[in-house]
């Protein structure tokens, strides 16, 4: 007389490996989708101080000569 309280029993059927294996895709889930995973994310935030910089050039804010002296600093 099986009442389910054997090694196939557990939550829903699936017992305590079952558990793990789901718990294992949960956790790969929230990890893909956390922001900074992806390498294109991590090379935006590299290059976002030369951005603001070309930002500023475009609007006006500074001179190019301005520019180029602040590329040069970033860039050492």
């Amino acid at each position: 007389m099986m009442n389910g309280s054997g090694m196939g029993g557990g939550f829903f059927g699936f017992g305590f490996f079952g558990i793990l294996i789901v718990l294992a895709i949960i956790f790969i889930i929230v990890w893909m989708m956390k922001p900074g995973t992806n390498n294109q994310s991590n090379h935006s935030s590299r290059n976002r101080p030369l951005d603001t910089l070309k930002e500023r050039l475009a609007k006006g804010e500074i001179s190019k000569e301005e520019y180029d002296r602040l590329k040069h600093k970033l860039e050492q």
